[in-house]
């Protein structure tokens, strides 16, 4: 059986809490190196996966791996009744929770601890779930899947926006060279934890994208599956109907 992707190789903890610890570590520059790193892409990349609910009109939202409440924030544009977010780091929430209340978003938006794996809502709560980046962070991805799966209502949809890996030449070289060389080595100089960003590409390498990630959620009850690349194919977001 394959080894996990963890953070931290000299550690006996399990991903779970190795990913917790390192978010808990990158929290303070966590907001700054994501768009330095991506150049502001990713803003763009969350408004487009924000975009395939617009229709659904979702009033009661889940932001699953919120980490500082982006996506959160971002899904303010469907003008829901409610906004929840979980995160394993408590550090990442605590920041969203801040940044939440400096916007007056705090009536609608409210951010908690949480496991994606063992979401604590009753089934068949949400309208819509969100979770960007942070699927190849699961200790379990079936399990996680299947957690957010129980708490979507029927008719709801999940929306998963996520790294994947360009094939086509030249973007699969450059995109290689990035993520494996400058990307570590710029995360180094401003984060405070030197494994956060070498974690980062690995990952993403063994992320299973594109239609191994489709197949997961078929498996655990998604439908009228949909799946767009997004910029040469460096990222994709999924979408998936209960």
């Amino acid at each position: 059986m394959e080894a996990k992707v963890i953070p931290y190789k000299d550690e006996s903890k399990g991903k779970k809490e190795q990913v917790a610890a390192m978010f808990d570590k990158i929290a303070s520059s966590y907001d700054f190196l994501n768009h330095l790193l991506s150049f502001g892409i990713d803003i763009i990349w969350r408004k487009k996966a924000v975009k395939m609910l617009k229709e659904d009109k979702p009033k009661m939202i889940l932001d699953v791996a919120t980490g500082t409440g982006d996506f959160a924030i971002q899904s303010m544009s469907l003008n829901p009744d409610k906004i929840f977010g979980i995160d394993i780091s408590k550090e990442m929430i605590k920041i969203g929770v801040s940044k939440i209340k400096k916007k007056g978003l705090d009536g609608i938006i409210s951010l908690a601890e949480g496991d994606a794996e063992d979401i604590k809502f009753d089934d068949e709560t949400f309208d819509a779930i969100t979770i960007g980046f942070g699927v190849r962070n699961f200790e379990n991805v079936e399990k996680g899947l299947g957690s957010m799966y129980r708490v979507l209502k029927n008719g709801g949809k999940l929306v998963v926006l996520e790294f994947s890996k360009p094939k086509l030449f030249p973007f699969k070289q450059i995109y290689h060279a990035y993520f494996f060389g400058l990307l570590p080595f710029v995360g180094k100089m401003f984060s405070d934890d030197d494994s956060a960003y070498t974690y980062l590409p690995e990952s993403v390498k063994r992320f299973p994208d594109g239609k191994d990630f489709t197949d997961l959620l078929v498996n655990q009850g998604f439908g009228e599956i949909q799946c767009k690349s997004l910029f040469f194919g460096i990222a994709t977001i999924y979408v998936g109907k209960k």
